[in-house]
């Protein structure tokens, strides 16, 4: 089955739509919450962080899984957006999609939607990326990222409708297009070897993003153990790992949110692992902002392995 069909199997499952506010799920990663626009601290949004990205070299997938789960964000405490994410991994491609809406408070003010997805294939234990599509809707505006990749390469990317030219961005080089993910394939952390999944030395790592307007690093420390409860699925032992930004060209350099999140050392995202593979995703993200910490939790993380397809015979 191509990549692209698994996706279309996976988001017409029994996974239910809602809204986010304005660019909350613009691609479905912290690099959408860095997606920064002028007039507002951390316009990409709150849903967005539900898909930190973390890369890390790794052996074959030695089996199969799936995620479907829920999240609610919040601000300051408040309630102001519900999404779902979900994941399909088999032996030799991977599908994932995202989708939310704004809720509580936030639907008064602003109500928006939007969604996410990505595909490819699964190469010597690795995710490789084929094609990432982000999607945000207001009543103003809407919006659609589209990247393809090869091997690690940008091989197109657009955004519709296209965004007028502004020569305060730092341009993006043929080099920053190389060696990168796109953000929802980003957001899964694997691990190589067979040792401890939940090790400190899971979170010392670094990922390269393009986001189809941005390219960045995301670096990561290790923090602490902890452990989580979903209402319903996951609980047990988490990884928390610091995030730290760096911008590396698409951006606006004096933006006030850009230096904001380069400055901030007080991010930091919990991992947990998806049952028959060595892929670690996030349970939780908190951000700081001037008005408060934005969260994102998981509400239901139902997660498990899942059967190898038979062989076939000769």
């Amino acid at each position: 089955m191509k990549p692209q069909e698994l996706f279309k199997r996976m988001t017409h499952h029994d996974v239910k739509p809602t809204r986010l506010p304005r660019e909350a799920v613009r691609p479905p990663a912290v690099a959408s919450i860095l997606q920064v626009r002028k007039g507002g601290w951390l316009k990409a949004g709150l849903l967005s962080a539900v898909m930190l990205a973390a890369l890390v070299p790794a052996p074959p997938v030695m089996a199969q899984g799936r995620l479907d789960a829920q999240y609610e964000a919040s601000l300051a405490g408040i309630l102001v957006g519900r999404g779902a994410w979900r994941i399909d991994i088999t032996e030799d491609q991977y599908a994932a999609a995202a989708q939310g809406g704004s809720s509580g408070i936030m639907k008064a003010f602003s109500g928006g939607s939007g969604s996410g997805s990505a595909a490819g294939k699964v190469v010597n234990g690795q995710l490789q990326p084929s094609g990432y599509t982000a999607t945000t809707s207001t009543s103003r505006k809407s919006e659609t990222i589209r990247i393809t990749l090869a091997g690690g390469v940008i091989k197109d990317s657009s955004i519709t409708p296209e965004p007028p030219p502004d020569n305060d961005r730092i341009p993006i080089t043929e080099a920053h297009r190389r060696g990168v993910v796109d953000p929802m394939t980003g957001s899964m952390m694997r691990v190589s070897g067979t040792g401890d999944l939940m090790s400190a030395e899971v979170c010392r790592t670094a990922t390269a993003i393009f986001d189809g307007r941005m390219r960045y690093d995301l670096k990561f420390d290790f923090k602490r153990m902890e452990n989580v409860k979903a209402e319903k699925g996951y609980r047990g032992p988490a990884l928390v790992c610091a995030v730290y930004f760096t911008p590396i060209s698409g951006y606006i350099a004096d933006r006030a949110a850009i230096k904001y999140l380069m400055a901030q050392r007080d991010m930091e995202v919990w991992l947990v692992p998806i049952p028959g593979t060595r892929v670690l995703v996030p349970f939780k993200m908190k951000i700081p902002t001037p008005l408060g910490n934005a969260v994102l939790e998981a509400t239901q993380f139902v997660a498990a392995a899942t059967p190898r397809a038979a062989s076939k015979g000769p």
